[in-house]
């Protein structure tokens, strides 16, 4: 399989994750809004897996629910960052590998593995969802968000045409020439229509939402859709047919629209 676009975006992201502050770029709560309806009970004590990391916001996390252990997997240079962020936390049984995550296989199974944010970023989003499928064990749980189609008109039609021409362009000039302004605009949009309450505008559950962050946060999420060279906004059809997969516990799949524009699903493997 080539992935070759997959290795220049991970590459991208990178550029992305190893130029922030150490530690989580996210909070405790975003974590654990990210996981439901997963929560402490399905992590503490197993096997977990992260396919596609990134600087390991997200396990960073994920030791404070204790569990047996954590391996994180990406294809870029943010890896290094992951590592010492891990380290960071004193959780000490722990792995990050440096690999492709559509071609991953463990050394074991895992009673958990989770990908969120990155299915939606490969050449092919089913082989992602094929390997995280692959790397659960019989019994175990699996957990995904991706973008939604549904919802995100105003960022396919007007911020997708951008980001195919400035993911070419030097990271830093992407993160402060493009993507600053682009994140003020719609810092001062989402804080607008929330305060007066305008449901009926574009991005209105996801600007409540983001709107209790700051602006760096703000421009953190504008990078990151802006940096990377492939992007697909997946309906809710495509998650069904994934969902289908035979070895798929019957009864125990879920799919959750999440802030009107994104998509958590999930399930369990059969025994």
């Amino acid at each position: 399989m080539d992935n070759t676009n997959d290795i220049k975006t991970a590459q991208a992201f990178a550029s992305s994750w190893n130029n922030l502050p150490s530690g989580s770029v996210y909070t405790f709560d975003q974590f654990e809004d990210w996981f439901l309806p997963l929560g402490k009970s399905d992590i503490e004590g197993r096997d977990v897996l992260e396919l596609g990391c990134g600087n390991a916001s997200l396990l960073v996390h994920l030791t404070r629910w204790n569990p047996k252990s954590a391996t994180g997997v990406d294809l870029g240079d943010s890896v290094t960052t992951a590592q010492a962020n891990m380290a960071a936390t004193g959780y000490s049984n722990f792995s990050i590998v440096k690999g492709d995550l559509v071609q991953y296989s463990g050394s074991m199974k895992y009673d958990l593995v989770y990908s969120i944010g990155v299915l939606h970023h490969l050449k092919e989003p089913m082989a992602g969802f094929e390997s995280v499928l692959r790397n659960t064990k019989p019994g175990g749980n699996f957990h995904c968000w991706v973008y939604a189609k549904e919802g995100n008109a105003l960022i396919i039609y007007i911020v997708d045409p951008i980001r195919k021409v400035v993911s070419h362009l030097p990271w830093w000039f992407t993160k402060y020439a493009v993507a600053t302004p682009l994140s003020a605009l719609y810092f001062l949009y989402a804080h607008f229509i929330t305060t007066l309450h305008m449901s009926f505008m574009p991005l209105y559950r996801y600007s409540q939402w983001i709107g209790k962050r700051g602006f760096l946060f703000f421009r953190h999420v504008a990078f990151d859709q802006l940096v990377t060279p492939q992007t697909a906004y997946i309906d809710k059809k495509t998650i069904e047919a994934w969902l289908k997969d035979e070895r798929i516990e019957s009864g125990s799949a879920y799919i959750i629209f999440r802030n009107g524009n994104s998509w958590k699903f999930g399930g369990r493997i059969k025994q």
